[in-house]
């Protein structure tokens, strides 16, 4: 087994955890700390760097994609998932029933909605973008309240951008 690594990147809505190895990000998951406990130091490989850096420029408004290599661990079934939310544009939201059409599953909105909140690649594979089919916020892992503030945070780039 490859060795893992853990840091704390402090954002406006929390402390997120970014964990990966040498070559790929695994995660990227919200945590409860108040202080950051792991730093970036000497032996920080540079794709978690990267990671902290493209996570940085998104908050501050200068990233609109990512391009880190991430790997997910999961179902055929999830992966599927997790790709189609890659294909929601920044600023724009889906639903549930949505990405079912895309992975060619129409039935499949509640299973959809249960590997939407496996996702362990919070921000970089968009989950927040995915709303109810009646345009309400639904379930976030990390916290309705975080949705909304991503939400609010890209459209209110993109706005700064046109």
């Amino acid at each position: 087994m490859c060795k893992q690594y853990m840091v704390d990147y402090k954002s406006p809505i929390g402390m997120i955890e970014i964990g990966g190895s040498n070559e790929v990000i695994f995660s990227i998951l919200f945590s409860d700390k108040t202080e950051i406990q792991n730093k970036i130091n000497g032996e920080t490989p540079n794709v978690i760097k990267e990671c902290y850096k493209q996570l940085d420029e998104y908050f501050n408004g200068q990233r609109m994609e990512f391009n880190i290599p991430s790997l997910a661990t999961g179902t055929t079934f999830q992966k599927e998932v997790w790709n189609a939310l890659t294909s929601i544009p920044y600023a724009k939201t889906s639903s549930y029933k949505d990405i079912a059409a895309v992975i060619g599953n129409e039935k499949a909105v509640r299973a959809v909605g249960t590997a939407n909140s496996k996702n362990q690649l919070s921000i970089i594979v968009p989950c927040h973008r995915i709303i109810g089919a009646n345009g309400k916020l639904t379930g976030y892992a990390g916290g309705l309240w975080r949705k909304e503030w991503l939400l609010n945070h890209e459209r209110n780039q993109l706005k700064k951008k046109l």
